[in-house]
């Protein structure tokens, strides 16, 4: 097996036109790691966060982008005994310290990956970890969501929020999404109850008594959106923590509110995996980029247009010798 392994790496913090191709070392497992050939990697706004920035991310040297990994355990460390070489895995490893994926090869925790369902390919398994754990411990760990209850999802045609209304549907909840017009239709057929307008009506005004809201955008969105809470309602932001007394707000109203950072988690990992055997989860494919152009990825992405997920395929890792 080749020492070398080629990788997407922010040359400085920056613009998407920072990001170049280099060659580096190929990781080897430690104990209790895996080595994974990559197939597939997701983009995520928090990878052109990072590369902008820098941003809240341990990262490594060099800097390699991106936390979604579809592929093929290539080999595994001292002590593992979940997986074998030949077995096909997906996960979000190490967030937010570096995982690597715009790379060939990554390694990392046996556990912080699970066995990809035998029904979805490598692109629709990247897509799905960061993105669908971020939705699932919102909602079903931090609110505690529950069969009955409603909630309303903003940007629920984005990349959380996609997965975040069918994760509420198949929990049982009664879905309100925010969507421009164009993608009513989209939202809809992923299982929403009602979807508003958010760029001809203003939401506060157009839904009362709300259990649960899951807020990917922050800013004011925060605070107008515990309007539409019931007392004793949850406000769970994915975009930001405490913005402008945003918790003092919501004690006063008897709102539980806060920001949730997502975290590598198998058991997780594992019932995203069901939901998609059963049926109910499926990440939608906005664009498909090779990963040598992962700097088009990013420009696309911070159009904020997309539909869905961001995939990059990663060409086939140099075979064994």
């Amino acid at each position: 097996m080749s020492q070398t392994m080629r990788a997407i790496s922010p040359l400085r913090w920056g613009g998407p036109e920072v990001l170049a191709e280099i060659e580096t070392e190929r990781p080897e497992p430690g104990p209790a790691e895996i080595l994974v050939r990559v197939h597939a990697a997701g983009v995520n706004p928090a990878d052109w966060k990072v590369r902008a920035s820098g941003g809240l991310a341990v990262m490594g040297t060099p800097p390699i982008l991106g936390w979604d990994v579809s592929g093929t355990v290539e080999a595994v460390g001292f002590g593992v005994t979940l997986y074998r070489p030949g077995d096909e895995v997906f996960g979000m490893p190490r967030f937010p310290h570096q995982a690597g994926a715009y790379a060939e090869y990554v390694t990392a925790p046996a556990r912080h990956f699970a066995r990809k369902p035998a029904g979805i390919d490598h692109i629709q398994a990247a897509a799905l970890p960061l993105a669908s754990l971020t939705a699932y411990q919102s909602l079903v760990e931090t609110a505690r969501l529950a069969a009955g209850q409603r909630v309303l999802i903003h940007a629920a045609a984005g990349g959380v929020g996609h997965l975040a209304v069918q994760i509420a549907k198949a929990h049982g909840a009664y879905v309100i999404g925010t969507a421009s017009a164009a993608k009513h239709d989209f939202v809809r057929g992923l299982g929403a109850d009602e979807v508003i307008d958010y760029t001809a009506v203003d939401f506060t005004g157009a839904v009362r008594d709300v259990d649960v809201v899951l807020d990917p955008i922050g800013g004011a969105y925060g605070s107008r959106s515990l309007k539409v809470l019931h007392r004793g309602g949850v406000l769970v932001s994915i975009a930001s923590a405490d913005e402008d007394g945003l918790l003092d707000e919501a004690a006063d109203l008897g709102v539980r509110a806060g920001f949730t950072l997502v975290e590598a988690d198998y058991a997780g990992m594992l019932a995203i995996a069901a939901l998609v055997e059963e049926g109910r989860l499926r990440a939608e494919i906005d664009t498909v980029f090779d990963l040598a152009d992962a700097a088009e990825a990013h420009e696309y992405g911070e159009r904020g247009r997309t539909r869905g997920k961001i995939v990059l395929r990663v060409a086939q890792a140099r075979p064994s010798v």
